[in-house]
Order: structure tokens, then sequence, then C-alpha cells
């Protein structure tokens, strides 16, 4: 069965894209398939597999999820092979800001994404769909999650990556109101650099809570990502040998066993 997983958190910078471009680099090394969608008009899923011409190519030819979104055109068009094997994409667009403007007025618009992505999903093509959402809690988050059967909540290990989570779980139980089968499938802690003491705060404070999966593989700073990005590149794929690289994998074989 295809698996749909989003990755949320209403607070920017939690490492939501990095998360889900090298979590697909490591499913795709190890033989699933995955299509991923970004969701976020920021473009960092799409700009991970693709330099910025290409990215910018795809919403000039409508070639991206705003157009599929708002022309309710079946999904399977959208989709674009990357360099790497197993691994497929939909790509963002900046006009996926004003999509909030274009879901409020339509019917049944919690599930709008979801009825796009049926058929992909039904067809078995993919072992995963990955969902890139962005930092927000409104309309079009709504539609991810409700897309979506496990949602991962990143959350950096600083002072402040904390901040509205408890607001990102009581959405979530919203949803779960409209869309019971969306489960969190746990909170995965990034950023962390163990030279302070962020990292044991952040641990301590989401283990203390009931019934809140934490993963226990950690994603940990390193400048590889960043080197990585500059080459729109995962991280998995432009040195296998870094610290966050093999994370990410144990991450992925953590995920798999789930």
């Amino acid at each position: 069965m295809t698996n749909v997983i989003c990755f949320a958190n209403n607070k920017g910078g939690s490492g939501k894209s990095t998360t889900c471009s090298n979590l697909a680099s490591a499913l795709g090394i190890m033989g699933k398939k995955i299509l991923l969608i970004d969701g976020d008009m920021q473009m960092n899923l799409s700009l991970s597999f693709f330099d910025e011409d290409k990215v910018l190519e795809c919403a000039g030819n409508k070639n991206n999820l705003y157009d599929a979104v708002t022309s309710g055109r079946n999904l399977s068009s959208y989709i674009l092979h990357t360099d790497n094997d197993n691994i497929d994409i939909i790509v963002s667009s900046f006009l996926m800001s004003s999509i909030e403007l274009e879901l409020g007025p339509k019917k049944h618009r919690e599930f709008i994404l979801r009825k796009l992505l049926s058929a992909v999903k039904e067809s078995g093509e993919y072992d995963y769909i990955l969902i890139d959402a962005p930092p927000t809690l409104g309309i079009w988050v709504t539609d991810i999650l409700c897309a979506s059967d496990k949602v991962i909540i990143p959350v950096e290990a600083t002072p402040w990556g904390l901040f509205g989570l408890a607001n990102m779980f009581d959405f979530l139980k919203k949803i779960r109101e409209i869309s019971p089968e969306t489960e969190l499938l746990g909170v995965l802690i990034t950023k962390v650099d163990e030279r302070k003491n962020y990292y044991k705060q952040t641990r301590e404070t989401l283990d203390s809570l009931d019934d809140i999966h934490v993963f226990k593989n950690i994603i940990h700073v390193d400048s590889a990502v960043e080197w990585a990005q500059d080459a729109s590149k995962t991280v998995v794929t432009y040195k296998k040998s870094s610290r966050s690289a093999k994370e990410y994998t144990a991450l992925a074989k953590e995920i798999l066993r789930s």
C-alpha cells in the first residue's frame, strides 16, 4: 500500500523540507519508490532536486502544484522525474501564497488534495508519498493533513524550538475529527548541537508528553546540509559519509520499522 506522510509544523525553520527531501533520498536508495509533493510557496523541497531555473520554468509553464489544485486536474500529469533513482516530484510555485484564497469558497475544501491524489495513491506505483507543508495552520495545511495517513512534526532543539508546538497538537486533534485516519507518526528532533543544553531540554519536554512518540534518531547540525542545498541536492546523495546523511538513513530505517 502507498503511505502518505506529511511534514508539518507551524513554526518555520524546523527542518520540514530538509527532512522530507533527505528521507526521500534515503528511502529511494533502499529501493522504495517515492513521490514528493512540495506544498510550500518557498519551494525549498523543489530546489533540493532541481536548480532554480528549472523550478522557475515549471512555475511559468503551469507544471506545478498550484495549477493542479486550482484547476482540479489529476496530479498524475504534474509528476516530474528527478535525477535520483526512485524519486519523482510535483514542484511548488510562488503562487501558492494565494492558495488559501483559492480554496476558501470551494465546497469540501478540506478534501481537495485527497481527491486529486486518490488516483496516484490507488495506483500503487509509489511506496511513499511525502508532502512538505508550509509553516502555517490554515485551510491549505488542513487540506494536506486530511490527504495524509501519517504526520511527522520536526522540532528544532533551540530555545524557541518548542514554541507553538501545543498549537500544532491541538490543530492535529481537530483534523482528526474530520479525518480520523490521519495519525501522528512522531516528533523528530532536528538541528541538535550537543555542545549546548537545548537538546536535553527538548528531549525531556517531549518525553514528558503523554501519547506522543518521539523518534529515537535525531538530526544534528551539519554544514554538509548547506553545501548540499547550494548544489540543489540532498545531503544523502551529496555527501554520503556525512553525519547527517547517516542520521537520515537511520531515520528512514526507523520509519520502515514503524
